[in-house]
């Protein structure tokens, strides 16, 4: 049971994690910390949180709990502001997307990890933001995967741990490093292709017609280029190494395909489309 948690960043994440948490009746108080008053106000009115503070050291102030759910451009400051706040017994987490960009955060801020932070991240999410957009279910059976550190207390880590399948996730712990691989094909790499492609189609001179005459498998593939720019603007930069990476062996990927339609090579073609939907039709399946 969480006395009182403390979620900076109410928006999509931190919002629903606090609207799951209180009905799986795992928190007592919940205090959120933003900078728009009006998402803030609003989270009030839907019960989302019981008050809060735009000071972040007002806002974990007696918090047993804290969730970080701030762009990886804001984590470093934050950091640096709540942990003199900090209770000594509080436990930290995050949701960032990049754990090397959180982990090197703390070192710049404390010179080693603390034991109370355990870097975290879900695996879960919509293209919608702010608090409007939350809701309880967004973790069901999700995964959450925890990518503890040498200095990170086994305790804190259990807490965490908890606190995530209460909310109906699974849980899962990685290292850092490896982390960030799997995130950069899994996940950011998704996100380049919608983000390019639609940027791609905007600069043509027949932009309406395409987007007027799309159908359901172009609004599919591009559903998460309404995401957050600001956000994946930090998450570009912070796992720069893993995805360029990634990018650069799926540039690979198609030029080679480019070649192989250039040259009506339809056997190369087929044995490219017929690996690629096993694999797919596997993940579906939940056999990977």
């Amino acid at each position: 049971m969480i006395e009182r948690l403390a979620v900076m960043g109410v928006g999509l994440i931190g919002g629903s994690l606090a609207r799951a948490l209180r009905a799986a009746d795992q928190v007592g108080e919940i205090v959120g910390c933003g900078r728009g008053r009006e998402n803030l106000e609003q989270a009030v009115e839907l019960g989302v949180i019981d008050r809060y503070h735009q000071d972040p050291v007002e806002a974990v102030r007696d918090a047993d709990l804290v969730f970080l759910a701030v762009p990886l451009g804001a984590m470093r400051d934050l950091l640096a502001q709540i942990g003199p706040a900090l209770r000594p017994d509080a436990v930290v987490t995050d949701g960032g997307s990049v754990k090397s960009s959180v982990v090197a955060d703390a070192r710049a801020v404390f010179g080693t990890v603390p034991p109370w932070l355990v870097p975290g991240h879900p695996i879960a999410g919509t293209e919608r933001t702010g608090v409007s957009a939350s809701f309880a279910e967004l973790f069901h059976h999700r995964r959450v995967i925890l990518t503890p550190v040498a200095e990170t207390d086994p305790q804190a880590l259990a807490t965490v741990r908890s606190l995530w399948e209460a909310a109906g996730a699974d849980v899962s712990e990685m290292s850092v490093a490896h982390h960030d691989e799997v995130l950069a094909a899994t996940s950011h790499l998704p996100h380049m292709l919608a983000f390019g492609l639609v940027d791609a189609l905007t600069r043509m001179d027949c932009s309406d017609e395409i987007f007027r005459y799309a159908a359901g498998g172009f609004r599919d593939f591009t559903r998460i280029a309404s995401s957050s720019p600001v956000m994946w603007r930090d998450i570009c930069i912070a796992n720069r190494a893993s995805l360029s990476a990634m990018l650069a062996r799926f540039s690979t990927e198609m030029s080679d395909l480019a070649a192989s339609i250039r040259d009506a090579d339809g056997e190369h073609l087929l044995e490219v489309f017929a690996r690629a939907k096993a694999a797919r039709d596997d993940f579906i399946d939940g056999t990977r």
